[in-house]
């Protein structure tokens, strides 16, 4: 929401210096009146320099709104021979004391009693380097990722105004557009061009700069959120629409006394629409979804663990939970991104007790580096740890391996936790140990595709499977012999079955998984498993998924497999009908 509140912050300093530009030239009384709206004109102006400032501490795009509105009022200030270069020095301390709140990151910096922070500000090029982000690129969404293409990117936005403001809102702002060609007055126009500039170029640089591909669901719901920005630009213009057509409406039925009440009521009933077709989307005091999540995985962890994480939602939602709410204050969590950036260690490892690291930067090479940083790999850290119980939430980092060469890594519900090579794991213990992790009573595909709670969800769901799942694959890829392997997979279908089974409504991909190790099944031709009922879930289950996962590049290749297993269905029948019938 960060965007909505920035696009806030510069709208109102807009909203104030637009005030400011189209007052009357002069209030009743003369040269006192004049003075009056001269003093009341710079004051505005002054609070606007302010808010500027304030909205760019929010949000680092209003700078793009912000490069549009000081032009727009100085050269109106100008044209008025009010200013000067006395105030234009005030206008920019005011811009600057709106910038106050930058000064908490060097302060809060230098005391170093934060336990979560994000870069060194104590210097000024520390400093510059977390104002522009550039650990992930000045105005970039994220650090290494292919974005959608500039007309892709307008064309989602352009739907999206759509959706969220309606085709009337949409009609008005186009009406302002239309109306500057009208001859109507100047400084109507002027305000109107104002925002139609803001508005195209904010979509046409952030289409250019968002990285991120909105083809998938979750990273089309991030952008939604910088188009909340360009939509109060939208919102804005749709009003100065509604005052264009009353303005049309007033010169064609001079006199009339229903003009105003219905360019009153048109307004309230657009409000009206909004409010009543989004505050339920909008309405979020029940949604405790990220919370649960976060609770259910800290609550899993036995005492004293170390949890590596990675991504924003584990590492956003657990950090909340663990620092702000005070839950497992014996766990720490160590951020596995942030421990490759030089500031991490030096800044926060203090805060990290009983955690020791050998050295100051992780690096899949180790060693000392080129500016003298000793770096240290993922082996080392683990070596030099063995004291404790490490999990990773979720995931680890691709470009460092040499876990391997003494850890394996083993299913522990959303997140996993690395073992010692030479520990043998034993199936049967370990589904009994990580059957009832999470209590987890949310409703598969309750949540929009596009939303966090959503990608929570899914966590949570696939969580269950895991297990089962990692038994399979051992049982796939293991050096074991013909009776390990046999268990392993017996021990795969029988807790895929139960898992199955229990939710009706669960992740397509149970259905496929769960059918591959019924036929995996067939092949051990075991007495205790009736080879009808594991050809008959075989082919029910692929059917169920090639009908829902319609996108899946093996979908045919499954069908034809499922002709094959029925006409061995068939056989099979047939010959116990055959046996039957000899028998009788």
């Amino acid at each position: 929401m960060g965007a909505g509140a920035g696009a806030a912050g510069a709208l109102g300093a807009a909203v104030a210096a637009l005030y400011t530009a189209t007052l009357p030239p002069a209030l009743p009384g003369g040269d006192a009146g004049e003075l009056i709206t001269a003093a009341y004109e710079l004051g505005i102006s002054k609070l606007g320099a302010f808010c500027c400032g304030l909205s760019l501490c929010n949000q680092h795009t209003i700078v793009l709104y912000i490069a549009c509105i000081v032009p727009w009022v100085l050269s109106r200030l100008f044209r008025k021979s009010e200013l000067s270069l006395g105030h234009l020095l005030k206008l920019g301390l005011c811009f600057l004391a709106g910038l106050l709140p930058y000064l908490y990151l060097p302060a809060s910096s230098y005391l170093n009693r934060a336990r979560w922070t994000w870069g060194d500000q104590t210097t000024f090029q520390g400093f510059l380097t977390h104002f522009l982000r550039e650990e992930y690129g000045t105005f970039n969404l994220a650090k290494s990722e292919t974005g959608s293409s500039m007309r892709e990117m307008l064309v989602f936005q352009l739907a999206q105004m759509k959706s969220e403001l309606s085709l009337p809102v949409l009609a008005l702002a186009l009406v302002a557009c239309v109306s500057t060609a009208l001859p109507t007055k100047q400084q109507r126009s002027s305000v109107i061009w104002l925002f139609a500039g803001m508005l195209c170029l904010y979509s046409l640089f952030f289409a250019w700069r968002a990285n991120l591909d909105i083809t998938k669901p979750l990273f089309l719901g991030v952008v939604e959120r910088f188009w909340l920005q360009s939509n109060a630009a939208v919102a804005v213009l749709a009003g100065l629409g509604l005052a264009a057509l009353a303005s049309v409406g007033s010169a064609v039925l001079e006199g009339s006394r229903v003009l105003p009440w219905l360019e009153w009521l048109s307004a309230l009933a657009l409000l009206a629409s909004q409010v009543w077709a989004n505050y339920s989307a909008c309405d979020q005091s029940n949604n405790y979804v990220v919370d649960k999540f976060a609770r259910n995985l800290l609550s899993s962890m036995p005492t004293g663990a170390v949890i590596l994480l990675r991504g924003d939602l584990p590492g956003n939602a657990l950090r909340y939970v663990h620092y702000c709410e005070g839950m497992r204050p014996d766990i720490t969590l160590v951020d596995q991104e942030m421990m490759t950036y030089e500031w991490y260690l030096p800044k926060l490892a203090k805060h990290l007790p009983g955690v020791y690291f050998p050295g100051n930067r992780w690096n899949p090479v180790e060693g000392v580096l080129p500016d003298g940083t000793l770096a240290f790999n993922l082996h080392r850290f683990l070596k030099v740890n063995k004291h404790k119980e490490v999990f990773v939430c979720i995931g680890l980092h691709e470009g460092d391996s040499t876990w391997r060469r003494s850890y394996s890594l083993w299913p522990w519900g959303t997140c996993e936790k690395l073992v010692p090579s030479d520990v043998v794991f034993d199936p049967g213990e370990w589904i009994h140990l990580t059957r009832n992790l999470y209590n987890w009573t949310e409703d598969y595909g309750s949540f929009e595709p596009s939303s966090w709670e959503a990608v929570a969800n899914e966590e949570m769901w696939q969580a269950r499977m895991k297990t089962a799942f990692f038994i399979f694959d051992l049982a796939e890829t293991a050096s074991v012999t013909a009776e390990v392997k046999s268990q392993l997979y017996t021990f795969a279908y029988t807790s895929y079955k139960e898992i199955v089974n229990s939710h009706p409504n669960h992740p397509v991909n149970w259905h496929k998984n769960y059918a591959i190790a019924c036929e995996r099944m067939l092949r051990l031709h075991r007495v205790d498993v009736d080879p009808e009922v594991l050809l008959s879930e075989t082919v029910k289950h692929f059917l169920l998924y090639a009908e829902k996962a319609e996108d899946d590049p093996q979908r045919q290749d499954i069908l034809q497999a499922v002709k094959h297993l029925k006409k061995e269905l068939q056989g099979l029948r047939k010959r116990k009908e055959d046996l039957r019938r000899g028998a009788g």
